[in-house]
């Protein structure tokens, strides 16, 4: 009976490797610059002399291959932080973007791009792209303990309070970021622009393996604490009747949730809803086991991303609109389709 039970979860789980496949190549295909075979079969022909056959290689394996897995990486982060948030606060709406756990991280790196700039001996730091992630993590992380400890004093698991909080730390981060951008230069400026709408244009296959490295090393440390995270989904009460501790679980996910949001943010600026999305469309087939929920929101995340960038760069080439655009409006269409499923749910 449990081998029929599994191979319907398996089958969906191989479909949605073979949706980020194709979605993956039919990315790369697709762009301002057309690309031929030759582009592919790099190994097969030797590079000689013709300018439009080095030019389309270098097109394809420096900058499209890499942008396309730099956007699936970080999809898979968001679509995996917004199935760790929800399950932390136990709330189908809780999303990084929402609560302003990336407004915080985003805030937190706009602060360090301008002032961190004019402290004297500092300034060669105030863009490095090994301080930036580390100063946005710690933005999320004050967010998330701020939000933490909302949610179980003042609001007591009320989705509307946490929504409402959501709200005001995405205005105050957004003042800041504003009076940021009053008092910035104007290379400053650009960069403060960049986090506002979001881009993949920094994409390289050095920041390809670090993102690697950390949704790996956030995979490894979250598969133990799964059942514990179910636990939790149930209710405080009885997570701890079933032995869970949880300020320690809490802990651990607060960093992980800021680890992903803080990378996402310090290097793609704000792209809000793929982590709102992602869990609500498996929970859709997958039911509300985290076993399952993680990793397929992961993959839907990167489904997402990997075709909101594509549409992109595509729909105005050979200019770029902003991602965060393209994620904007996925996640406005998805919520009058969450309110019109609830109005008939009700009805």
């Amino acid at each position: 009976m449990s081998q029929c039970l599994h191979r319907p979860l398996q089958s969906a789980s191989f479909t949605l490797l073979r949706i980020l496949l194709v979605t993956t190549l039919v990315a790369t295909d697709v762009g301002a610059f057309a690309l031929n075979r030759s582009a592919w079969l790099f190994w097969l022909e030797p590079l000689g002399s013709e300018p439009f056959v080095v030019g389309q290689r270098h097109v394809l394996w420096n900058i499209r291959i890499p942008r396309v897995l730099f956007a699936g990486l970080i999809g898979g982060c968001l679509g995996f932080a917004g199935a760790l948030t929800q399950a932390l606060f136990r709330n189908p709406l809780a999303e990084p973007g929402l609560l302003g756990i990336s407004s915080g991280a985003a805030c937190a790196a706009s602060l360090s791009i301008v002032f961190l700039a004019q402290v004297p001996g500092a300034a060669y730091l105030s863009g490095h792209w090994v301080l930036l992630p580390c100063i946005a993590f710690f933005g999320a992380v004050f967010v998330c303990l701020f939000l933490d400890s909302l949610s179980r004093t003042w609001m007591a698991g009320s989705v509307g309070g946490l929504l409402l909080t959501g709200i005001a730390i995405n205005a105050l981060a957004g003042a800041v970021i504003g009076l940021c951008a009053y008092m910035a230069t104007d290379t400053q400026l650009r960069s403060l622009t960049f986090w506002t709408l979001g881009s993949l244009a920094s994409a390289s296959w050095t920041l390809i393996a670090v993102a690697g490295g950390l949704f790996a090393s956030i995979w490894v440390v979250t598969r133990p604490l799964i059942q514990s995270l179910n636990a939790l989904m149930l209710g405080e009460s009885i997570a701890r009747h079933v032995g869970v501790c949880l300020p320690s679980l809490r802990l651990r996910v607060i960093l992980m949730v800021a680890g992903l949001a803080g990378f996402a943010v310090a290097f793609c600026g704000v792209i809000g809803f793929i982590g709102l999305a992602a869990p609500h469309l498996v929970r859709l087939v997958a039911g509300a086991d985290l076993r399952l929920v993680l990793s397929r929101s992961a993959i839907v995340g990167a489904i997402l991303l990997i075709t909101a960038d594509a549409f992109a760069r595509t729909i105005s080439a050979p200019a770029e609109v902003p991602v965060g655009i393209f994620t904007a409006l996925l996640g406005s269409a998805f919520f009058f389709w969450l309110l019109r499923r609830h109005r008939q749910g009700l009805a």
